[in-house]
This record gives structure tokens, sequence and C-alpha cells, in this order.
């Protein structure tokens, strides 16, 4: 059977994403994990330079997605579906591009974990994710800013006359444009993967890539790596050197056996081949190779304890199997960038498919000998030579152009595309792609002056070039705004503040945006009360005469809840329990009721002394649809009301209690 591509629809239960939150990131989510420092002296040279190397401050220029809950509905979800006689790949190019199924048809085995559902969690740099099949993580540590964007995705030429699948973007936080590309040969029981990141500026970039693949995980389930070290990394942020399989008398390589989340990147050694696998109990499962520029193997497990049990249930649905995550990336471990120098490009093949050894020595006591079957499996069912000749055969291939068009992306490629006249064949970004949110900033590049919005303002331009425009640009409360948010995703704070000042002093206009901005860099500069007074006017000003009714729109009510919520943190934060009710009181009763502003609540209430009435928000149940990975907030604020144990609903801790 000839390799068929064709578009198809799936209709899974599925959380709406919602509208962006339109107040700009200045500040992550959530801080990015750093090692201990004291431990750097112990790590290979190469490790702890690129552990360090340009961190991430904030998400811009990418905006929240923290809008949507948990109610799921039958939603039709646009899919690619790559299919030969002995594999059907299901891709959803308007989902970050994320294979969503890998079928092998001869066995009747799906490889992958397969979500039965849609539901966006706080897992992402940006907020919205979900779980489940094979991500393509580029940008920082952490999972990427497009989980729930769509790509550019398009048939291209293959080798031998085959055809492939491009999904292509241009990713913002690190200014760099990508390609995945999924060639399926005929008869093949693997699909291979081409990816390629370039560097078309005329500085090195700091790069990260982790293709993260979600593996069906039950009791038994082993994952194998030719590495006899790891690197473990829990959320005591703690990185230290451990055996492979067995560490502190645990055997790590079977995810369910550790009863907390932790991540274990294993130490390949020089030379070795390029491979991660997960088996079930009768040694049949998936396995990724690569070629050896994608150095990395992790492991990462949620464990049997509660909360990583409860967090299993929050991503797929209660009742459903749960997943582990066998990933592989550019470097040792995923707290780590690497510089890639100006007009260069990192390219590699993956290849993911079935494996199946024998299942007496893969659980075997002897590590070498389990190891050392799966290896030879692997290599009986796709030699590494081949893995070579597939890459070598592919790379002539990812500058052809692509054809009939699957699926479309963003508009920001191509408005860098057309600043900076970059030429980058086989992923062209076409003006036609240009969308409102980018043709305010086409009309600064074009005629030197940034446009007022009808509304809230857009997403702002951070990198160099675009700051330079914005500093030459006629002076405007709109171009102060985005001009200092500029300056703060530069490290430039006090510049910054002055552009806001400026921009309030500058001539009437909405004032909320510049406040806020204001009221942020009061709080990073532990200002809690003045913070607290600027969001209050910020707040206000969103009933000034002449403004519209917030709840008229989504977009609307998504500028009123994101600002409520700062606020009344702010209020907590300087120690105004009672301006926190109030603000609170006053919203409408839709937002009132999401699971956030419950909680914001109830911590309002156990701020004022009133624990009874903060514990009966617990007993009458809510959920926090944007709770983050690692957030400890809701145990926190239980301890302060009751000294029953944590209720299992709200049990998401990812750190033995010592920790």
């Amino acid at each position: 059977m000839a390799t068929t591509v064709r578009r198809a629809v799936l209709n899974l239960p599925a959380a709406p994403l919602g509208p962006e939150n339109p107040l700009p990131p200045l500040r992550t989510p959530a801080a990015p994990p750093v090692p201990d420092p004291r431990g750097r002296a112990d790590l290979p040279r190469d490790m702890a330079r690129q552990l360090g190397h340009r961190p991430l401050r904030t998400v811009l220029p990418t905006r929240l997605l923290d809008g949507y809950g948990r109610e799921r509905t039958p939603t039709d979800v646009d899919a690619v579906v790559i299919e030969n006689a002995r594999l059907r790949v299901t891709v959803l190019p308007g989902l970050g591009g994320r294979i969503h199924s890998l079928h092998h048809k001869p066995t009747g085995r799906e490889l992958l974990h397969r979500n039965p559902v849609l539901q966006p969690a706080a897992f992402a740099l940006n907020g919205a994710w979900f779980s489940g099949g094979i991500e393509w993580n580029i940008g920082a540590t952490g999972h990427t800013t497009l989980s729930c964007a769509p790509l550019h995705a398009a048939l291209v030429p293959g080798p031998d006359g085959s055809t492939m699948v491009r999904l292509w973007e241009w990713e913002r936080l690190r200014d760099l444009p990508f390609q995945v590309d999924l060639w399926l040969p005929d008869d093949s029981d693997f699909l291979h993967v081409g990816v390629r990141i370039r560097n078309p500026h005329e500085q090195p970039a700091p790069v990260y890539w982790w293709s993260n693949t979600a593996v069906p995980e039950t009791p038994d389930t082993r994952v194998l790596a030719p590495a006899d070290e790891a690197w473990h990394f829990g959320y005591d942020h703690a990185l230290t050197r451990v055996g492979v399989p067995e560490s502190d008398g645990l055997d790590h390589t079977y995810p369910r056996r550790s009863a907390y989340p932790a991540d274990h990147f294993y130490e390949l050694p020089e030379g070795a081949r390029r491979w991660i696998a997960a088996l079930d109990a009768d040694g049949h499962g998936l396995a990724q190779t690569s070629t050896d520029l994608l150095r990395g193997r992790k492991l990462f497990r949620w464990g049997h304890g509660r909360g990583g049990r409860r967090w299993q249930e929050w991503l797929n649905g209660p009742g459903e199997g749960g997943y582990a995550e066998i990933q592989a990336g550019l470097s040792r471990t995923q707290l780590e960038h690497v510089p890639l120098d100006s007009g260069a490009a990192f390219s590699w093949l993956e290849s993911y498919g079935p494996l199946s050894a024998d299942p007496a020595v893969v659980h075997g006591r002897d590590w070498a000998a389990a190891t050392g079957e799966a290896a030879a499996r692997l290599e009986e069912a796709l030699p590494r030579g081949a893995v070579d000749e597939a890459y070598a055969a592919w790379l002539p291939h990812a500058d052809a152009e692509p054809g009939e068009t699957l699926a479309t992306g963003s508009g920001w490629g191509a408005l860098e595309v057309l600043r900076g006249g970059h030429r980058l064949p086989g992923t062209p970004f076409p003006t036609a792609t240009l969308g409102e949110q980018q043709e305010p900033w086409r009309e600064l590049l074009e005629h030197g002056t940034l446009p007022k919005p009808a509304g809230p303002p857009g997403p702002t331009q951070v990198s160099p070039p675009w700051r330079d425009m914005l500093e030459t640009a006629d002076a405007d409360p709109h171009t102060e705004y985005h001009l200092g948010i500029a300056q703060w995703h530069a490290d430039d704070r006090a510049q910054a503040v002055r552009s806001w000042e400026r921009g309030l002093e500058s001539g009437p206009a909405p004032r909320w945006p510049l406040l806020r901005c204001l009221a942020v860099a009061a709080e990073e500069g532990d200002r809690p009360d003045h913070a607290a007074e600027l969001y209050a006017e910020a707040f206000a000003d969103l009933d000034a005469p002449g403004t519209t009714d917030l709840t008229a729109s989504a977009e609307g009510s998504a500028l009123l809840a994101a600002l409520a919520r700062e606020t009344v943190e702010a209020h907590l934060s300087a120690g105004r329990p009672g301006a926190a009710r109030a603000l609170l009181a006053g919203l409408p009763e839709a937002i009132r009721e999401r699971g956030r502003f419950r909680l914001l609540l109830a911590r309002t209430l156990a701020a004022e002394g009133d624990t009874g009435a903060a514990r009966a928000i617990f007993d009458a149940g809510f959920e926090v649809a944007d709770l983050r990975e690692g957030a400890g907030i809701l145990g926190e604020l239980w301890a302060s009301v009751s000294d029953e144990p944590l209720p299992a609903a709200y049990d998401f801790g990812m750190s033995p209690p010592q920790a």
C-alpha cells in the first residue's frame, strides 16, 4: 500500500480555549525551574554553561491563554491522516501540530497515549496545554507557547517521489522559524520526522527543543534507554546524578513505582545510538530514535502518589489510563539552552515506531541485558545506519516548496519576513497570512506610525528592530505603552516605567493599560501598597466615561476578569482583604462563580480571619481550571482553614512532604 495523506475531522469532548488574556505578560506565569547553583561545580562544563544561557524573564511577545474552563462538549477538530499498510498517523495541525495517534495496523496497537478528551490545563509557558500524543517543544524550558496554536501545514515532495506533510511556524519567544516534516515511507513501520530550526538573524540565538511523547502507562511499563546514569530533577529543584535503573533502592525505570513526579535525564554515552523506548509487561511498546544531534533522552513520571494520580485524572478525564512521557532533546537536560550561530541551522531526523522484545529479559534484574535486548530488537526493526540514510535522503528536500495547503498558522512569520527580508526556502510566510493583530505593526513598519486601536491594545512586538521603530514613532499614550513593554522585555525596566509615565501625561486616552503596567513594575520593585493603589486606579478606569460595556463580548469579559484577578491579588499582597472582597462582590456573577474567583474569595475570607466561610467554599466544591503545575495554593489555603487532611479533589501535590 502506497502512503496516502488525507484530511479528516475528529469529534472529541473539548473545553473551548477562550480568548487570549489581553494583559501583556510582564512576568512569567511561573518562575522557570533553576537548579541549586551550589551544585554546578560538579556538572559537566557544557551543561553548567548552558544552564545559565539566556533564560526567559517573560513570555513576551506571546499572550497568555487562561480563559478556558472544564466544561467539555463534542467538538469537531481538523486532522491530517498519513497512512500506509503498517501505520496510521493522525496529526492535529491546529493544535501545535500534535501527533494525536500512532496506530500500528498489523497488531492493532495504539503506540501513544491517545487522550480521549481535549482539556486545556496551565502547563504551557503561556498557559493552555493538553496531554497526549507527540508534541514539538521549541522556545524555552517548558511546554511551547504553540501547544494550542495553529501551525502552517502543507504537502511537500519527499525522497523517492514520496509525499511528506510539512508543519512550520515562527516561534516568537526566540524569534526563530522552524519546520517539522512528517515522512512515512511505503510499507514502513516507522514514521520519520525531519526537524530544522534556522537562525536568520545577525546574532546567535538560544535554542530549546524537546520532542515529547506520551506513552500508555501500566504498573509494568518500563522505560529503557542506553544509559547507566541519569540526572534526577524533582520539584525540589535539585539536579542530582543517580544510577540507572535504581537509586535509593527504587527502580525508577518503572514510572508507577515512584510515589512522586520527577524527571530523569539519561546520560547517554558518547558514540551510543540515541534511543528510548517504553515497553509493557509483554515487551511491546514504542521506540523513538534519532540522528546523533538530538542527544538528550528523558523520562517524566507522574508516580503513583495521590497528587500525581489526581493530575492524570485532571488532564485525561476520570477512569482513563495514565501515561508517562519519553522525550528527546538537543541538550542533556531541559534546563539548558543551546546557542545557534547567526545564519546557521540545527537539523536532525527522528523515527517513531513499534518495538517488541523478550519480556523476560526486558523486565529482568540485569539492566545491561534489558537495554541490550531492546537495542538489538530496535537494530533489527530499524538499523542505526538506516536512520542516518533517511536523514541524508530527507535533508535535500527540506527546502522543497510546499504544495497543497492543509492548514494555515499565524501571520507573525509573514510580518517578520516583511521586516527582515528573510529568505527561508521551504517555509514560506506569505503576506496573505497577515491578520488583524499584525496590521498595526505593518503600518508602523511601512509608515512609521502605530495606529490607535478601537478597543484594548493588541499584542506588542518586542525584538530590538521593533523597539527601535517604536522609539522613533510619534509619541502618544498608545505608542508609549508598547514602547514600555518592549523596554521591559529588554530588561530596561527604569526606562519602561518612564515610557509608561510619559504615556499617562501625554494626553487623554484609556489610562488602565499604562496604570496596570506601572502596577506590575511596583510589585516587582517590592512596593505592594503602591501596586495596589495603581491596580485600583486601573480597574476603576475600566468604567470611565466613554468606555464600552466589557461584558458585551468575550474579549471584554476576558479583560475584566484578567484585571480583576490581578487587582484582587495585589490587594491581598498589600494586606487589604476588605478592598479585595469589595471588588469581588462587584463582579458579574458569571465571573464570580469561576473556580479561580471562588479561590480568590476563599483567600480573601481567610485573610480577614473568617476561616469558617473560607472552609465553606471548599466544602461547596470548586475547580480552578487554570491551576498551574506544581502550584501548592490549594493545600496551603486548606491548611490555614482546617486541621483535617486535604480532600482528594484538591490534592495536586507534586513533592514529598519534606520538600
